[in-house]
């Protein structure tokens, strides 16, 4: 039986309320390392796994006695989305455990002026949203875009991307990426 690391780590760092990039920080290893493992597209060897963990803090006998249940819910209220980001970016996902899920979806709302950060964000997968409100500038490689409400974006995600809000008022997003990475 082979042990789903990507979907554990996912898991204990979204139940810890880090993204990738707060949990990257706190262990020193880099956004994208984490972005890999968490897609299981590279196994860590035990000595990066401790120090990605020392990170939450969690040991490594502790991370691998989880047994996440699949979750079986399939409706979620509002109130019910988890927050897993943090001012001025809003970031609430639908359902608490990805564990075993192979899609993710979020309700993303962006304050005025605030970024996804000047550093391009990359990582395996596809993602793609439409705008619900506000203005939202998509920059994936070298080509940008001001999207308005109703507009949208779809990319393969290893294409350096970055967002950001443009505009005096807030932007509100609907998106979903797979394999969940954020």
């Amino acid at each position: 039986m082979s042990v789903d690391i990507g979907g554990r780590l996912r898991f204990v760092r979204a139940r810890h309320k880090l993204s990738q990039r707060e949990l990257a920080k706190r262990s020193g290893v880099t956004n994208s390392t984490i972005s890999l493992i968490e897609s299981n597209q590279m196994n860590p060897s035990v000595g990066a796994l401790k120090r990605i963990l020392d990170g939450l803090p969690m040991g490594l006998a502790e991370f691998f006695a989880i047994e996440p249940e699949r979750p079986r819910k399939a409706f979620y209220r509002s109130d019910e989305l988890t927050e897993i980001g943090k001012q001025p970016i809003s970031y609430r996902q639908v359902g608490d455990n990805l564990f075993g899920r192979a899609l993710q979806i979020l309700k993303e709302r962006y304050e005025p002026g605030s970024d996804t950060g000047r550093v391009p964000l990359t990582h395996d997968g596809e993602e793609g949203g439409i705008v619900v409100s506000g203005r939202l500038e998509v920059t994936v490689d070298d080509e940008r875009r001001i999207l308005d409400p109703g507009d949208a974006y779809y990319f393969e995600s290893r294409r350096p991307h970055r967002f950001r809000c443009v505009g005096g008022k807030p932007c509100e997003v609907i998106s979903a990426c797979t394999p969940p990475t954020f």
